[in-house]
């Protein structure tokens, strides 16, 4: 029979340890190459305090644009009429993405319970705006576009608000030739 002195025995903890370890590292590994990766965007989570209407007012005025310059295409040259079409989809689905990111921050950063408490309709114009929005992204409809530059106007002017300025509703330089708020 043979008897172990487990005093004299050495001590494997640390080799459990670094198995452990191992085994987690190769476990994450996998995890990370078989899930896919997503990117996470916020304005900011500190917070700065810094908003503005004003970049989905411009992303606006910029979707309404393509929209009147996608109902100009001339089909004379098919291939450059493809290529400029690709082209201005491009920058208006760019630009839906703005508004729907500015609106986002607004609604969900800037927006707080007391300002929806003397807004009543806050909520609903937001949910309004954004689902113009999307059928302005989604087709080229002029009236879903101006819809949404309305809207967003509407919400920049209650913004102003909130900030102690007085809105004003400027005409634009832009080749819309519709309006910006601005505040005094």
């Amino acid at each position: 029979m043979i008897q172990f002195d487990l005093e004299s025995q050495v001590n494997f903890d640390f080799l459990r340890q670094d198995w452990f370890n191992i085994n987690m590292h190769r476990l994450l590994t996998f995890v990370s190459k078989v899930l896919p990766e997503e990117l996470a965007y916020a304005h900011c989570d500190i917070p700065c305090g810094i908003y503005d209407p004003h970049n989905a007012q411009m992303a606006a005025h910029t979707v309404i644009r393509m929209t009147e310059l996608l109902g100009l295409v001339k089909r004379e040259d098919e291939t450059k009429a493809e290529h400029d079409i690709a082209r201005m989809t491009r920058v208006k689905e760019k630009h839906s993405d703005i508004i729907e990111e500015e609106l986002d921050t607004l609604q969900n950063d800037y927006f707080k319970e007391e300002h929806f408490k003397a807004y009543p309709n806050l909520l609903a114009l937001f949910a309004k705006t954004i689902k113009s929005a999307t059928k302005s992204r989604q087709t080229i409809d002029l009236k879903a576009a101006e819809e949404t530059l309305a809207g967003i106007q509407e919400i920049a002017e209650i913004f102003f608000k909130t900030k102690n300025v007085k809105p004003v509703r400027v005409k634009s330089v832009y080749p819309t030739e519709r309006e910006i708020v601005l505040y005094e």
